[in-house]
């Protein structure tokens, strides 16, 4: 009777203590499916831009122009994803980082880098300016650009780089519209000193930066 008594209290420990860890099991599995707070994205931009304040740009009102927006082509302006491409396996598929963006579209970062490099030699007007006249009675040039491509381009699974891809043309406004004087297209490759979001942000940010210099050598050739 004895035994008995203790081997039914030894299987009713033995129950509970499994019981026990079914329920604890079943309580953790629950924790585990509820939902996760979503990871919040790292957001990029170009850098902070001049770090002291330049002089003047000379009051020559010829050499003003008209910067219009840049706007994008094959991708939505509202647009503010990193993207990238995998050269080595689709190039052809334009592929966002998921865990990174830009603080703007890129259109709208690269209009900003455009207007305070070109604002270093000559006064610089929005589209609003089309219409103005010039000290000698001239309207101002207008300069309108496409952003084509601008993204991480991998060319193997730890090698990557920026490319950017800009058509610019250059008219003069005038009654019955706008003149085009001349065109061209800067495709400009930056090496990413990493294979990733922060490693392509920074190279196409220099990218970037060459672009505007180039847009403003070309503008500065008579």
């Amino acid at each position: 009777m004895a035994y008995s008594k203790k081997v039914a209290i030894g299987a009713f420990h033995t129950s509970a203590k499994a019981g026990f860890c079914l329920i604890f099991s079943l309580a953790m599995a629950a924790c585990s499916s509820l939902p996760q707070p979503p990871v919040r994205a790292e957001v990029y931009d170009f850098g902070p831009g001049q770090q002291a304040a330049s002089a003047p740009a000379a009051p020559a009102a010829a050499h003003a122009i008209v910067l219009a927006d840049v706007v994008s082509t094959g991708m939505p302006d509202a647009d503010s994803g990193l993207n990238y491409r995998l050269a080595y396996a689709n190039a052809q598929q334009l592929r966002p980082y998921r865990d990174a963006r830009w603080s703007q579209p890129p259109a709208q970062l690269l209009t900003q880098a455009l207007r305070e490099r070109l604002g270093q030699r000559r006064a610089v007007l929005t589209e609003g300016g089309v219409g103005v006249r010039l000290a000698d009675g001239a309207r101002p040039e207008v300069l309108r650009l496409q952003l084509e491509e601008f993204s991480q381009v991998f060319d193997a699974p730890q090698t990557s780089h920026a490319l950017a891809r800009l058509r610019a043309s250059l008219a003069r406004s005038t009654h019955g519209g706008e003149r085009l004087l001349s065109q061209r297209l800067f495709v400009v490759q930056r090496p990413a000193a990493t294979p990733d979001a922060a490693g392509g942000a920074k190279a196409l940010a220099e990218a970037a930066g060459q672009l505007a210099d180039e847009v403003a050598q070309w503008l500065e050739q008579p």
